[in-house]
Order: structure tokens, then C-alpha cells, then sequence
């Protein structure tokens, strides 16, 4: 930043010197200068991540609907003019071969490939690769250009076409040029507004890149992997995937640059499960994408400019310069290494595989000085040079390449592919699809012509459609008196339905009510779950009952039965405490099936910490893993994408119905259980109570009269971070008042709608 003072050589007149009388004629900061709030307190629980991206940072308007607009675009005609681009090179960044084909292939994998499976969060679903910090990445080199190159499309589509679908559709376009049949594509994706300032990209620390050798001093992987490459306890740290901080996937030199393919095979069977692909996933992925086009690596890294996000104020957005020669074409600086993989790299064939197989490869080095790998035999084809007429260069494989080779489980699925070619075209064809569509959500999400309607991909999540009427009013009003004379306590049926919603991520839409898979493996057997069992088993023969009174082909799902449960709770604990109110149910969740369930995937979204529950893994150790459980809840809540005063108004009914996993009497801070009361607020923002430490580590705690000493109440953390950090308090404060009941009843409500609503896409305008 720059500090701006006046010239103070002239001191006796203060109008020559342009002060002011009273001083303060130095402008040492602005607005986000640091120090800030995370500089002084970095321990703080940052709350405001939760309103990140709102509505405020939108230019496009809560009244504008982005599913109505892509909708009504003639997507073929669209399609058209971003092929006849891809072939159309621009001299001030020139396409290799004449095609920009794989450059743009390689803008939307890495849009995609941030993507990871442990909290569902990166991917191509914003377009936050025009954003720091995965805008200046070492891996997304040159990205900036493949963005730009794109612009005049983007421009003349304007907020009908999101540069997230954007992306991706040209992504597509550049296979489809070549000569590949793709799976499919579906629009639907909206753009983020503002950098991502929250999600958890790993433990190391950036180096000042001001004062660094090279823009790439920044990939660097020493705090985020547990044991040593090769070790049986080699493991990465949860919930990354990268291999490194600042890359996609893993060094394609190996792990630490060391040339050694199968230790950057366990990288990439690690990283690549981490995106939730298999082995033959991430065979099709690699030997995919690398039948096209070239790396690129004339020029030391030392010798390029900085990243985007700190280049000079000139170079509008672009980073990475390179002054070496034309600084573009055949003097092109990306990852370092320099060459193709195929002969024909703009053709779809199976020459990656063969060549890999069928040669011996030896290392060297690049122009850049990066390790990678040549054919010993030099009668081997030859790749042509992408911008120098008639040049002939050796073919290049990365250790990342040789990787597949020499690794057994790879090797297999590498010789399949080389024994059928259309197998090999198909396996990468739905991988691809599922690498740029896996952070959508359920098909409900997806627009446009190209969108594939199959019920086969189980990553999908895929729940049946409903071949039966839905309920009416009238049934619901019936069903809602069924429910409550089962014998069900009104407790028990709210911390069901809550446990079947609160699985949902807002990050890649996964989880949630819809489906009914609370009452399915693996869901059904997690600990925090067992408290719903014998209240399913009950809302089960709520519903035989109901759907074998019906006549015409009505029926009620379980999945709708567990929520409104939960509704009907809730409306006679607020009449309990004095207030009518009515919860809003809307029917029309579907029950899934447990072949429809892929264990292994929905494993991912077991907690490990829920505060709302107030529960905990009974391995999780906040003090060796550094993580406090307020920190897991924060997570959760923006995870459901709640405001504070949602997260707040929602804690505090969950706790006014007594809804702990384990029945437990934390953070119940009421006589009166089971009624819809502000209690919870009002003694947690009580002078008349002192809270005292009940274990060394301070996981747990009793609140005790001031006067007497008498314990009254227990709690966790998750329960006391309401009233110890400033920005809840506040919240809780409001509700806590002697106006507060109301109010407070009327915010949870509408909280507990919008999380049994998350999942709802099926009824969600997409706008």
C-alpha cells in the first residue's frame, strides 16, 4: 500500500505546506489496512464469514432469475460461437496448434478439481478461480488468459450465461472440437460475488511472494500430511484433498519434485479419492486430459512476475509475466515442464497410453530446470512444436504420467483402456462429467437441453420420482394428529426431523431430508443418529397405516413423514409456552432406496461435531487437533448457510426441546423441556449465574448461583459460545429481551423452514 504524506520541508506556513493546524496530516491506513480484528485476536470464532457473498455484493438484483434467463438462450447457437473461437488464435496470447482446445480444457478442470468430497466445498460451481487465492495459484498459471480469451462471449451473453457455466460449456466445446464425444452438460451454476475468505486450504504458510525467489515458492505440502510417502499411516489432513498448498492435484514432478513415480502415485490415489473418484476415475481423468495438447516450460520460474492478486495496478488482472522473449507462443511459462504427450495433441486417440506403455521413458529436465521424462528410444514419434512451422520434438510424460505405469491397481485399469478404446472413451467421458457437474447437487439443480436424465449415476444421489399423489391439506392435518397420539415425545420427533435436514451442505447441495436416508445405511447407524431409530420405526407405522387407508394412489413418504413430525412438535411446544404459531411444511420429498445409496460417499457426511446436537466423535480431541468445537459448529452453520441470527434463533429452540444426541442435560437451560420458550437466552445472558470450567481441557462447564453456589445447569462450548463471543451475544441478547419470546419464536420458525427447505430443489425456483 502506499503511504501518502505531505512534503514537510516547508514548516513555517501551514497553507505552503498543505497541513492542518490540528495535525493528523499523515494518512498511515484505510479501510482493511492491518492490523485487523484476526491480527490482534486470531483466535477469534469469525462469525461474519457467515454473510459472506450476500445479497449486497450481487449487481444482478434479488429479482433477477438466472434459470429463466439461461433457459431461454439458443445453447447451440452458443456452443457454435465458442468453437469457432476455439480455432481462432488472438495475437496477443496465441492458441498452441492453432487450438485453444486445451487450454480451455485445462481452465475448467482446474475450475472443477478444487472440489473435495470431505466438506463438499471448492469446485466449478462459482467461478471463484477469477477470485483470490485460487486466481493466483501456481497451478492456475495462465488461467487469467484463458478467462480473458473467453470475455467477448461472456460480454455478449452479459448475466444470461454465468462465467461458472461458461467455463465449464467451453471446457466441453474444446473436447467436442477434437474429436470427443462428451457425456453431457448442464447449466444452472451461479457466480460468487466476492473472494472466498473462508474456506480451509491447509496449514502452511504462504511466503511473502514480495520478497520470494519465484511466484511458486508458495507449493509447498509439509504441514498437511501425517507419516512419511510410502508409510502405512500416510494419510492428508482432513477435509483437503490437494497434495500441496496452491496446486489442483499433486506435482506432476512427484512429491517434494523427486522423480519418483509411485510415491506420487500414493499422492494421487489420496488427492483423487479426496475428489471422490475411483481408480478408473482417475486413470480416465489423467490419461484424458493428457491426449491433449502440451505443458509448457521455456522459461525458469524465477524469471515470471507475480500472481494476479499482487501484480502492479497495469497489468489489470493479469499476472505472471514473462519478459523472456515474446513472453507468449513458444516462450510460454506455466507448470515448467515443456512438451506433449502425443503426436496429434488436438486429436481424441489413444495415443497417451500407448506411447506410455510402449516406450521406456528416463528423466530430464525442462528449459525451465523441471524434472520430467523422455523416451530413451530416440526412434519414438515426435509432437510438433505448437508455434514453430515444421520443429519436431520429443515426446514428454510427467512423473505423475509414469506414475500410472508403475503403480499396480493404475497399471490395470491402464491396460483395460489400452485394450478398448470406446471402454476408455466412455469411463472419461462420464468422469469428466461427473468432475465438472459433482458440486451441482441433485438433477433438480440442472438447466438446458444437454442435461443428462439418467437414474445410473450414483453420485448423484439419486432418489426416485414420486409415482403417487401427493398429500393435501386436509392429510396433513390428519397425519400431524396420527403423529402426535403415537406416543412420540415432541422432543424426540424434532431432533429426528433436524437430524434428517441437518446433513445438507450448501456446498455441493449433497445431504438432507429429501430421500429419506436417515431411515438408510450408513446414516442410520452413526451415533449421533441412534436417538432416531425407535422414532422412525414409529413414524413407519404412521404411514403403513396412513398409505394403506388411501385410495387413488395417494401416499405419504417417510422422508416427508420425519419432517413433519418435527412441524407438528414444534407447533404444540410454542402453544405449551403461549404462542400459536404454524410451523410450514410443503410434501413432496421422495424415498430413496439403500441401492441408491452410495455408502461409501454419504460416509463423508458423518459429523464429527455437531453443536446444535451437542455432539461430539468420541476420538475428536480439540486440543491435539487444534480445532475447538465452536469452530466445527461456525463450519456446519455456513455449511447450512445461515445467518447469525438464524444459527443463533435456531440453537436456542433446539435447546428449548431438549434436542442433545444423547439426552444429555447440556445447554437445556430451562425447567420447562419440550415447550418452545426463549429460556435458553434468557439464562445465558444472566449476571445471576457464574459458569465455571467442570474438566481441564474446558469442554464442559456448570453454571452456579452467585448467591448460593448452587449448580443449576451444564453445557458444552457449543452452548456457551452464544453468550461469550460478542457478535452471538448480541443476537441473543435481542432475544433474550422482554420482547424477546415473540420475536424469537417467529426467527426460529422460519430457521427451522429454511433448513428442512435446503434440499428442496425439486420445488425451488432456481434464480
Amino acid at each position: 500500500m502506499l503511504n501518502i504524506t505531505n512534503d514537510k520541508t516547508n514548516t513555517d506556513t501551514f497553507e505552503m505546506a498543505g497541513k492542518c493546524p490540528f495535525g493528523g496530516d499523515s494518512i498511515g491506513g484505510v479501510l482493511g489496512t492491518p492490523p485487523a480484528l484476526s491480527d490482534w485476536y486470531p483466535n477469534r470464532l469469525k462469525v461474519e464469514q457467515l454473510h459472506q457473498n450476500g445479497p449486497s455484493a450481487n449487481p444482478l438484483g434479488d429479482d433477477f432469475n438466472y434459470a429463466e434467463a439461461f433457459n431461454a438462450l439458443d445453447l447451440e447457437a452458443l456452443k457454435q460461437e465458442i468453437k469457432t473461437f476455439l480455432t481462432t488464435s488472438v495475437a496477443w496470447w496465441p492458441s498452441d496448434y492453432n487450438n485453444y482446445g486445451p487450454q480451455m480444457i485445462r481452465m475448467a478442470w482446474h475450475s472443477a478439481g478444487t472440489y473435495r468430497i470431505a466438506d463438499g466445498r471448492g469446485g466449478a460451481g462459482e467461478a471463484l478461480q477469477r477470485f483470490a487465492p485460487v486466481d493466483s495459484w501456481w497451478d492456475n498459471g495462465n488461467t487469467d488468459k484463458s478467462r480473458r480469451l473467453i470475455w467477448p462471449i461472456k460480454q455478449k451473453y452479459g448475466s444470461a450465461l454465468s462465467w461458472a457455466d461458461l467455463i465449464v460449456l467451453t471446457g466441453n466445446c474444446a473436447l467436442e472440437i477434437m474429436g470427443f464425444p462428451t457425456y453431457g452438460f448442464a447449466g444452472g451454476r451461479h457466480d460468487a460475488w466476492e473472494v472466498d475468505n473462508s474456506t480451509y486450504w491447509g496449514p502452511e504458510v504462504v511466503r511473502d511472494l514480495k520478497n520470494a525467489e519465484s511466484p511458486d515458492s508458495m507449493v509447498n505440502r509439509d504441514k498437511r500430511w501425517r507419516g512419511q510417502n510410502g508409510d502405512a499411516d500416510y494419510d492428508l489432513e482432513n477435509p483437503l484433498a490437494a497434495s500441496h498448498q496452491a496446486l489442483i492435484y499433486v506435482n506432476p514432478e512427484g512429491p517434494y519434485a523427486n522423480g519418483d513415480p509411485l510415491g506420487s502415485a500414493r499422492d494421487i490415489r489420496v488427492t483423487f479419492t479426496r475428489m471422490a473418484m475411483n481408480n478408473e476415475e482417475t486413470v480416465a481423468l489423467i490419461a484424458g486430459g493428457h491426449a491433449f495438447g502440451k505443458s509448457h516450460g521455456m522459461v525458469p520460474a524465477s524469471e515470471i512476475g507475480m500472481p494476479p492478486e499482487i501484480a502492479p495496478m497495469e497489468a489489470m488482472g493479469f499476472g505472471w509475466h514473462n519478459h523472456k522473449g515474446k513472453g507468449n507462443a513458444e516462450d510460454t511459462m506455466t507448470n515448467g515442464i515443456e512438451g506433449s504427450w502425443t503426436p496429434n495433441p488436438t486429436q481424441w486417440d489413444n495415443d497417451y497410453l500407448e506411447n506410455l506403455f510402449k516406450f521406456d521413458w528416463e528423466q530430464t529436465k525442462s528449459p525451465a530446470g523441471a524434472l520430467q521424462w523422455t523416451p530413451v528410444d530416440k526412434n519414438a514419434p515426435k509432437t510438433p512444436d505448437a508455434h514453430i512451422p515444421g520443429q519436431m520434438n520429443a515426446l514428454m510424460m510427467m512423473t505423475s504420467d509414469i506414475a500410472l505405469k508403475e503403480d499396480p491397481e493404475y497399471r490395470k485399469v491402464c491396460e483395460k483402456f489400452l485394450g478398448d478404446f470406446d471402454a476408455f472413451t466412455q469411463a472419461f467421458s462420464k468422469a469428466w462429467y461427473k468432475l465438472t457437474h459433482r458440486d451441482m447437487g441433485p438433477r433438480e439443480r440442472y438447466l438446458g437441453p444437454e442435461k443428462v436424465n439418467e437414474n445410473d449415476l450414483l453420485w448423484q444421489d439419486p432418489i426416485p420420482v414420486a409415482d403417487y399423489a401427493l398429500i393435501d391439506v386436509a392429510d396433513i392435518t390428519a397425519l400431524k394428529k396420527s403423529i402426535l397420539a403415537s406416543g412420540i415425545s415432541g422432543s424426540d420427533l424434532v431432533y429426528t426431523a433436524f437430524s434428517a435436514a441437518v446433513t445438507h451442505r450448501s456446498s455441493d447441495k449433497r445431504g438432507g431430508a429429501n430421500g429419506g436416508r436417515l431411515a438408510l445405511a450408513p446414516q442410520k447407524d452413526w451415533a449421533v443418529n441412534q436417538r432416531t431409530v425407535p422414532v422412525i420405526a414409529a413414524l413407519r407405522k404412521v404411514m403403513e397405516e396412513f398409505n394403506g387407508q388411501q385410495t387413488g394412489g395417494k401416499k405419504v413418504s417417510l422422508a416427508d413423514l420425519i419432517v413433519l413430525g418435527g412441524c407438528a412438535a414444534l407447533e404444540k411446544a410454542a402453544a405449551d409456552a403461549g404462542f400459536t404459531t404454524a410451523v410450514p411444511f410443503t410434501p413432496g420429498r421422495r424415498d430413496t432406496t439403500q441401492e441408491l445409496t452410495d455408502i461409501e460417499m454419504f460416509t463423508w457426511l458423518k459429523p464429527v461435531a455437531d453443536g446444535f446436537r451437542n455432539y461430539l466423535d468420541q476420538d475428536f480431541d480439540a486440543i491435539s487437533q487444534g480445532v475447538a468445537p465452536e469452530e466445527m459448529f461456525l463450519d456446519k452453520a455456513q455449511l447450512l448457510s445461515l445467518t447469525s441470527p438464524e444459527w443463533v434463533a435456531l440453537m436456542g429452540g433446539l435447546k428449548a426441546m431438549n434436542a442433545n444426541h444423547d439426552g444429555s442435560a447440556h445447554g437445556i437451560f430451562t425447567d420447562r423441556p419440550g415447550m418452545l420458550t426463549n429460556d435458553f437466552f434468557t439464562v445465558l445472558t444472566s449476571m445471576d449465574f457464574e459458569w465455571k470450567k467442570t474438566d481441564a481441557k474446558g469442554m464442559t462447564f456448570s453454571l452456579n448461583d452467585r448467591t448460593t453456589g448452587e449448580k443449576r445447569f451444564t453445557a458444552t462450548r457449543s452452548d456457551l459460545v452464544f453468550g461469550a463471543n460478542s457478535q452471538l451475544r448480541a443476537v441473543a441478547e435481542v432475544y433474550a429481551g422482554s420482547d424477546g419470546q415473540k420475536r424469537f419464536v417467529k426467527a426460529f420458525v422460519k430457521a427451522w423452514d429454511k433448513v428442512m427447505m435446503l434440499d428442496r430443489y425439486d420445488v425451488k425456483v432456481s434464480a
